[in-house]
């Protein structure tokens, strides 16, 4: 579902060269859930960004259901990303002025659904959200709001779901509620990558990668 090959990406200022990426390699089949491990500055959420289609890089290959999605022109990868990938960010990203529900339904105003209200109920209730779905981000616990992104990421059914630290503001049982979501999303025939400082991800992922100074250790 995911392959990337050889990536490298380079930050410059200040009079400086940081290399991110160094050969990046790694791929993600359906079914996994791949936890990429590493110290901050490693270069974990850059791969992340450029797996996304968000970050297009110096050099090197990504493929996404064996698309390349820079080979694409903006707007259309854009919509790819819609159509293929769901997102989990440790600040949760909700907007602030709509109810948990709305933000579930939230990736309709750029793709529209015509199940999409039946399904985000349907999310709401898988995790733990139907007492809660009307009530805005502000008045959730933070792992009502962590269950309420990672709902929105679902919306679409998307191939591929993206998370990078979503654990990171969580207590140990929400940690462990996100984590055993992720699993069970890889278990169903998804593919998930995962970029975490998380010790516990070791425990739900299939495999678990090390990252050092922008290189993968396999």
């Amino acid at each position: 579902m995911l392959r990337v090959t050889n990536l490298e990406k380079a930050y410059k200022g200040q009079g400086k060269t940081v290399r991110a990426l160094d050969a990046a390699t790694l791929q993600v089949a359906p079914g996994e859930l791949v936890a990429v491990q590493g110290p901050s500055g490693c270069g974990k959420t850059t791969l992340l960004l450029v797996a996304a289609g968000l970050l297009k890089p110096d050099a090197g290959q990504v493929l996404v259901n064996a698309q390349d999605p820079y080979a694409l022109a903006p707007d259309g990868r854009a919509r790819f990303r819609a159509e293929n990938m769901g997102f989990v960010f440790q600040q949760f990203h909700l907007v602030p002025y709509l109810s948990a529900l709305d933000n579930i339904l939230a990736p309709t105003l750029a793709r529209p659904a015509p199940d999409a209200a039946e399904r985000a109920a349907h999310l709401a209730r898988h995790f733990g959200l139907a007492e809660r779905q009307d009530h805005l981000p502000g008045e959730l616990s933070t792992g009502e709001r962590q269950r309420t992104a990672l709902a929105r990421a679902l919306l679409h059914n998307p191939r591929l779901l993206l998370a990078d630290e979503p654990t990171g503001n969580l207590d140990e049982a929400s940690g462990k509620v996100v984590l055993s979501h992720l699993a069970e999303f890889a278990k169903a025939g998804g593919a998930v990558l995962l970029v975490t400082h998380d010790p516990r991800a070791a425990e739900y992922a299939t495999r678990t990668l090390r990252m050092e100074s922008g290189r993968i250790e396999t």
